[in-house]
């Protein structure tokens, strides 16, 4: 008999691991999972829990023959901000151009003034409903951007909210710094000038006050270009923080190349991605975190090469992409279904979009994302009868249960 501490015991459960290169999802015969000090301590069958002595505190728990997945990872939202571009949106249906709409206050700009006008405590007040709906569809990690500030102080301060939601939630929040968003106001014209302010005085500076997990930035036309976001990289790379990039989401400006040589953790978008960029982004690691909520919002009709990510194995991660002005959306379950529909993902793909790649777009695989002894127990638990309905089911939410480092929340 081998003595345990294990703290809780779950049993009568099956389990979609996501581990890769077995079964699909990972699927395996043990229906059991013990939790100790926050981590998966083992997994097995009932006939390999007759050789444990279990202790008498520990809270044994059956799950009623539901499903369990690792719990769901975010790994590219824009979650903090101000105000909300309802308006527009209708205002756009109506037949208004985006440079119409721009002119009358709207766009980005609209929302960098609504969120330096917030204050710390009201952004904070406006972005915990949106985490409470991500942690009901089953979130356990996610990312949230800056980059509605576009200044040191409203940067700062959006990377504080985001560090307070942390805090404040039974949920793991990267911050990702994102000055280079767009152009703020006071810059037109100057994104040279606007992008040595973020090199020089606002990454180093949020990055002495230990905000930021990795920086982003928008590498477009409308944004910055290839040798902007290269001074960027190279500045984060002298800092050591991981690289991530908004990229080929409009035309191919060969950004995720550029990432992928400064082995960025992921390059994001990539609706543009040709064939030089998929070969860069196997070479170095890259993830490729697609984001279909944004492109059905903005009804494009270019769509990421997936055939050609798959050909490669680059790994394909999936997104919220929450933010006002191109994905106002909360749900992974939706994000999957729309996944599957509009770039032929399969269920299977999907979900690993969500848990084993999401976790290593933002460089945590070794703590998350699987279900396998030693990891974080951070799993949900679902009331559903196989894996794909979590795609299958348009935008439904069937969670049972959410577990964060073992606890229920």
């Amino acid at each position: 008999m081998h003595n345990t501490s294990w703290d809780k015991l779950f049993t009568n459960v099956r389990l979609a691991t996501m581990v890769e290169g077995g079964d699909p999802y990972g699927m395996i015969d043990a229906r059991c999972l013990a939790v100790q000090r926050g981590q998966i301590a083992w997994i097995g069958t009932y006939e390999d829990l007759s050789n444990f002595n279990i202790p008498e505190r520990c809270e044994r728990i059956d799950l009623g023959n539901r499903w369990m997945t690792p719990g769901l990872v975010d790994c590219h939202t824009h979650l903090v901000y101000g105000g909300n571009r309802a308006e527009e949106f209708e205002m756009a249906l109506n037949g208004l151009s985006y440079e119409e709409i721009a002119k009358r206050g709207g766009g980005i700009i609209s929302t960098v003034t609504e969120t330096r006008k917030s204050s710390e405590d009201t952004l904070l007040e406006a972005s915990q409903p949106r985490l409470n709906e991500s942690m009901a569809g089953g979130v356990t990690t996610i990312e949230i951007k800056s980059g509605y500030g576009l200044d040191l102080e409203t940067e700062i301060k959006m990377l504080e909210v985001a560090k307070k939601l942390g805090a404040g939630n039974p949920i793991r929040v990267r911050k990702t710094f994102l000055g280079a968003h767009a152009l703020p106001p006071e810059y037109k014209e100057n994104s040279h000038g606007y992008m040595d302010k973020v090199c020089k005085e606002m990454l180093p500076t949020a990055h002495a006050l230990e905000l930021v997990d990795a920086v982003d930035a928008f590498c477009e036309n409308i944004a910055f270009s290839v040798d902007e976001v290269r001074q960027l990289f190279k500045v984060a790379e002298q800092l050591n923080i991981p690289i991530k990039l908004h990229a080929e989401q409009l035309s191919n400006l060969h950004g995720a190349e550029l990432a992928a040589n400064f082995k960025a953790l992921s390059a994001d978008h990539l609706e543009y991605l040709d064939e030089a960029g998929v070969k860069a982004m196997a070479a170095h690691g890259t993830v490729a975190v697609l984001l279909p909520g944004a492109f059905y919002f903005l009804r494009e009709s270019q769509q990421p090469p997936l055939d050609l990510l798959r050909e490669y194995g680059v790994p394909i991660a999936l997104a919220t992409d929450c933010n006002p002005g191109s994905s106002p959306i909360t749900s992974p379950q939706l994000v999957m279904n729309m996944a599957a529909i509009l770039f032929r993902m399969t269920p299977e793909e999907a979900l690993a979009g969500f848990t084993r790649n999401g976790a290593r777009a933002l460089g945590l695989l070794e703590e998350i994302g699987t279900l396998e002894t030693g990891k974080q127990a951070d799993f949900a638990v679902w009331n559903i009868d196989h894996p794909a309905e979590l795609t299958y089911r348009i935008g439904s939410t069937p969670l049972y249960q959410r577990y964060f480092s073992g606890n229920a929340s």
